[in-house]
């Protein structure tokens, strides 16, 4: 069995292909093919959700709740999700997208080497790229808006200014109409030079910076997409957003609008639940 072959890279949302396995869970069954347009959550970072749709053959169909990451090892060893006990890439293992059904056993019809339609939801998926997309120039614009509170190097972001995202993100949870991202204001991010208590101090202010460039780039329609390595679900993926400042490019496993005219709106409330918490708030108005 190899690598998955992965076209959700491309905006594909249908492809016809063969069933490798299907296995049951408790869970809901778990069946895995030769090539999907499905976009799997990632279990170690879980930002996406997986793409929901169906399976088709013939007369034959069943729904997808969700695509999930899938491990085989060498052995025959078959590992869904949070329950990988491996690093992606090792040795002895192979690694697929698995689609989750809403029954815990598959059909008869799903059995090693069936030809199936796969299609996914298209409504889902292109409010989940919004929501990506958004995260994602929310975070840069967040960078550029506390740019002037760092009193050391932090590293830089895509667009060369101070890395506040990678420094202070936890968690980042992305949804169809946007992402509600949660950063740690703590002692660490003091020691490596943020001021915390002037931004703490002038949040409306930081907020209405972000906000004004968000408006700026979604008026500037500036192309955006996913570049790959390779045709697998195992080869690295970057986003690329042609803003006007100039490219902004990312590792990123996800899915995304393939221009910012996808938005009518993209904008972010900041909060602070305490001192040392900071939760970021990201709404994304489609195009009409």
């Amino acid at each position: 069995m190899s690598a998955t072959v992965v076209t959700f890279t491309a905006d594909e949302v249908r492809a016809e292909t063969t069933v490798s396995a299907a296995h049951a869970h408790p869970e809901g069954a778990v069946v895995v093919v030769e090539q999907t347009p499905f976009h799997p959550v990632d279990h170690t970072w879980p930002d996406q959700p997986g793409d929901a749709g169906l399976i088709r053959a013939a007369d034959e169909s069943v729904r997808v709740v969700e695509a999930v990451m899938v491990a085989v090892s060498d052995d025959g060893s078959f590992a869904v999700g949070a329950d990988i006990p491996v690093k992606r890439g090792a040795e002895g293992w192979t690694w697929l997208v698995g689609h989750r059904l809403d029954v815990t056993e598959p059909p008869a019809w799903l059995e090693s080497g069936a030809a199936v339609t796969l299609e996914v939801d298209e409504e889902r998926r292109d409010g989940l790229s919004r929501g990506h997309t958004a995260c994602h120039l929310a975070s840069l614009a967040l960078d550029l808006a506390v740019a002037d509170l760092w009193r050391k190097d932090p590293g830089t972001d895509a667009l060369g200014n101070p890395d506040f995202e990678g420094r202070a993100n936890q968690t980042s949870r992305i949804h169809e109409g946007g992402s509600v991202d949660e950063y740690r204001l703590g002692k660490s991010l003091r020691k490596a030079g943020f001021d915390t208590e002037t931004f703490a101090t002038t949040l409306p202010e930081r907020e209405a910076h972000i906000n004004a460039q968000l408006a700026s780039w979604v008026a500037s329609e500036a192309a955006s997409g996913i570049e790959t390595d390779g045709p697998t679900i195992i080869d690295r993926r970057r986003w690329r957003c042609e803003l006007p400042e100039g490219d902004a490019v990312m590792p990123c496993g996800g899915t995304h609008v393939s221009s910012l005219s996808a938005f009518a709106s993209i904008s972010v409330v900041l909060e602070m639940s305490d001192p040392q918490s900071l939760v970021m708030t990201t709404t994304a108005v489609p195009a009409a």
